[in-house]
């Protein structure tokens, strides 16, 4: 119980370091932005101590079966901490900052290539955009495209090394998915092939779609305002984070589905095999 609780604890720590990171390191947040991310990181830490140190799951998947979240958080964090990294070398430059900024752009000059997920991030801004403003907004979606696609082979990686999710302990799926429910009808294997399909398909069309359906949004509202440091950051990181995170999705719930359809396999020959030995 005692560690469990510590966990739950130390996880809602790095939430909140996360959601904070912006707000700490970019210089002229104004008291409003401040008490914003205050209070939401209070909720994300208050929702993290309680779903970690419950023994019955809520709404995170795969609480049970790491590296799966350990992955998404860690690409996550990596891509708020550089972008605020390079957002604050415009103003307060250091060797870091200046790293990270050579790294960004160098990066999104390579990936920014016609019909490319950074074109359209670029594409997507208005006609009037200044070249500054398309530089930085290059260089941000560049690094953080980059992190997303190696966190994935992270994953695919470990996943392979270490035979996850079962070769250590055995794997819940009732803690591991508490959003699926094994009981609503059809064959629970189908069913998350099905939606593993659907995540892949999703993560693969996002990084392309969202730029285009932002552009079309301008039309009818105010685009977003990516001058702003804050939007600028949790804008890009969400566009990169999401379609990375469904791609995990999609290749965890393959897995899972693979892995019950092994385990139905052994019990088949284990039940044909004492029918052999019984006559």
């Amino acid at each position: 119980m005692l560690s469990r609780l510590t966990g739950a604890i130390l996880r809602a720590v790095l939430v909140v370091l996360l959601i904070a990171t912006p707000s700490i390191l970019l210089p002229g947040t104004n008291a409003d932005t401040g008490q914003t991310i205050a209070l939401v990181a209070l909720i994300a830490a208050v929702f993290t101590v309680l779903e970690y140190q419950s023994s019955y799951p809520s709404l995170v998947e795969f609480r049970d079966a790491p590296p799966f979240n350990r992955v998404r958080f860690g690409a996550l964090f990596i891509t708020v901490f550089a972008l605020t990294l390079i957002l604050r070398g415009e103003s307060q430059p250091s060797t870091m900052t200046q790293l990270a900024q050579a790294a960004g752009r160098s990066i999104g000059e390579v990936i920014d290539f016609p019909y490319s997920p950074v074109r359209l991030i670029v594409l997507m801004l208005p006609e009037n955009a200044s070249a500054f403003l398309i530089d930085r907004v290059r260089t941000a979606a560049g690094l953080s495209y980059l992190v997303s696609i190696m966190s994935l082979g992270i994953f695919v990686i470990l996943l392979r090394l270490r035979g996850w999710p079962t070769r250590h302990k055995n794997f819940n799926v009732w803690v591991n998915l508490p959003t699926f429910d094994p009981t609503a009808g059809g064959d629970v294997v189908a069913r998350l092939e099905r939606d593993s399909q659907i995540n892949l398909i999703l993560g693969f069309l996002l990084p392309f779609v969202i730029p285009a359906f932002i552009k079309l949004a301008s039309d009818f509202v105010d685009p977003i305002s990516l001058s702003n440091d804050h939007t600028l950051i949790w804008t890009i990181t969400a566009w990169a984070f999401l379609p990375a995170s469904l791609l995990m999705r999609g290749i965890a719930l393959s897995r899972v589905a693979s892995m019950i359809s092994e385990q139905r396999e052994r019990a088949n020959v284990a039940g044909q095999d004492g029918t052999v030995l019984a006559h």
